[in-house]
């Protein structure tokens, strides 16, 4: 990256117009000339000529500054949600900063990336759910387990995506759009930090008179089993 860097030739008074307004004011107030201060690091200012106090110089690490936040390069680029400056530096801060994953740039710092983002979904962040390129709804991070018809429906109704934004246990059409784009989701939930889909049945919501619709991952097949059987089940969001 490019380094801007600044040269002090030399300071003249003009730092100071309260010394040119002394100029054109009959005053020997040192205070109201601008001397205000009792002594200067390193001896580096003027002093008073009515007064023991100082007009003391600027030192050259904040004029630094004071011209790097006139030009804009005010971002250090460290924190939670920061992976690096970007472009020129300026005393060590830049203008913006490149987002780590699950975060963007929002003109004034790196934010949490919330809600559909193609193939993702996020909240505060952290990728919630994952869908195959033509899917209509996300795929859950995780199976929450294997268990009856009725603890599966109620388990993925109360799953919670993100800021109360539920599940559903997925319908019988919507676990074999799974099956057919299963090598896709796998990938996105294993690079995204996900349980891949275990290759056994699935609940669906799908239900018929006294059987529900149930789903093999592995090869697609399905049949209709009763409500006290134990299959494994992967919530879905419908809806964003």
């Amino acid at each position: 990256m490019n380094n801007i860097k600044f040269l002090f030739i030399g300071t003249s008074l003009s730092f100071l117009p309260q010394l040119t307004f002394a100029q054109c004011v009959a005053t020997q107030d040192c205070e109201t000339l601008g001397y205000t201060e009792t002594s200067c690091n390193g001896g580096k200012g003027v002093k008073c000529p009515f007064g023991n106090k100082w007009a003391c110089l600027t030192s050259e690490e904040e004029c630094l500054n004071l011209a790097c936040d006139k030009l804009g390069f005010i971002y250090t680029c460290n924190g939670i949600g920061y992976s690096s400056g970007s472009g020129t530096v300026c005393n060590g801060k830049y203008t913006y900063c490149s987002c780590a994953s699950g975060y963007e740039w929002n003109g004034n710092g790196c934010q949490p990336l919330n809600g559909a983002q193609g193939d993702v979904y996020y909240c505060n962040g952290t990728v919630v759910g994952v869908k195959a390129n033509g899917m209509d709804f996300y795929v859950a991070m995780k199976d929450l387990g294997d268990m009856n018809w009725n603890n599966a429906d109620s388990q993925c109704k109360n799953y919670n995506f993100c800021n109360n934004l539920t599940g559903i246990l997925p319908t019988e059409t919507q676990l074999l759009t799974i099956y057919n784009n299963k090598s896709q989701v796998n990938s996105l939930l294993s690079t995204h930090g996900g349980t891949l889909l275990t290759n056994d049945y699935y609940w669906s919501s799908t239900t018929y008179p006294g059987n529900h619709s149930i789903i093999n991952i592995s090869d697609g097949e399905w049949f209709y089993g009763g409500p006290n059987n134990i299959h494994y089940v992967r919530p879905v969001l419908a809806s964003y």
